[in-house]
């Protein structure tokens, strides 16, 4: 491959993903398609759409012309209604339509990637007409297709890939949204610091210390004296921190020690994704 040696991690990971979504959804018969998935809202034919909308842009192809119903409730914002665009299109596809485009779009994307020799900074087109850094979007792709990847699991019930490479780039994006999570959604106290402590698939502790100015940070150093120690399943922190399931959900997959009203404050801004 011509890939950048940094984004060749997104590359493998990608790839990954985007094979075991294809070998999930094609054995499907067109009545499981309608199936629902922890994506609130989306149905495993909406799934696969997205999936495939958001690939075909990456290659550069037009988005449809297309008008959304007005009652889709579940779209509240033109971020949403961005990424609907590419779902509601599809919505009366037959199943071996979907399969078909979906190898396409990824016999296609392989070629792309095969060939791809631009920086990891180069600009590249992101959703509502913005730019953002090839490194960025191509991170953002193989961290968008496992969470995908397990929604489908989830709605078929296949378990599997939990510590896949997409599960790792996974782990490090959500881990990056942690400081403003517990700092300035949560407002957990300055001077002070929260122990996320998971196990599974993935282990890791992290600890999100608080600054005097109230600003977090997070590492891989424990803390001899956290406000709040949060201990739980990987599975469970993905789910929790994607918007996949509330926390009143998996309360028993959740042990919180130290301040009890800081910690639930925190399971009930850990939701990151859009």
């Amino acid at each position: 491959m011509t890939v950048h040696p940094s984004l060749q991690t997104y590359a493998d990971a990608w790839t990954h993903s985007l094979e075991a979504i294809t070998e999930l959804v094609t054995p499907l018969v067109e009545g499981e398609w309608n199936r629902a998935t922890p994506c609130p809202a989306w149905s495993v034919r909406d799934i696969v759409s997205h999936v495939i909308g958001l690939e075909t842009e990456f290659l550069g192809d037009p988005r449809p012309i297309h008008t959304l119903p007005r009652d889709l409730y579940h779209v509240k914002s033109d971020f949403a209604r961005y990424m609907e665009m590419q779902v509601d299109v599809r919505r009366h596809h037959t199943a071996p339509e979907m399969v078909a485009e979906l190898e396409y779009v990824l016999i296609r994307r392989a070629r792309q990637l095969r060939n791809e020799n631009r920086a990891p900074d180069a600009r590249v087109r992101a959703p509502l007409g913005a730019e953002q850094t090839l490194e960025l979007a191509m991170r953002m792709r193989a961290f968008d297709s496992w969470v995908h990847e397990q929604d489908l699991r989830a709605a078929l019930g296949r378990p599997g890939n939990l510590d896949s490479p997409g599960a790792h780039i996974t782990r490090d994006v959500l881990l990056e949204a942690l400081p403003k999570v517990i700092a300035k959604d949560a407002g957990a106290p300055p001077n002070s610091a929260v122990v996320i402590d998971v196990h599974g698939p993935l282990e890791f502790l992290r600890t999100v210390r608080i600054g005097p100015d109230g600003r977090g940070t997070v590492d891989g150093s424990p803390s001899l004296g956290p406000v709040v120690t949060l201990a739980t399943d990987w599975e469970t922190y993905y789910r929790l921190a994607c918007g996949r399931v509330r926390p009143a959900a998996v309360a028993d997959r959740v042990k919180v020690d130290g301040d009890q009203e800081l910690g639930a404050v925190i399971l009930r801004e850990f939701a990151v994704t859009p």
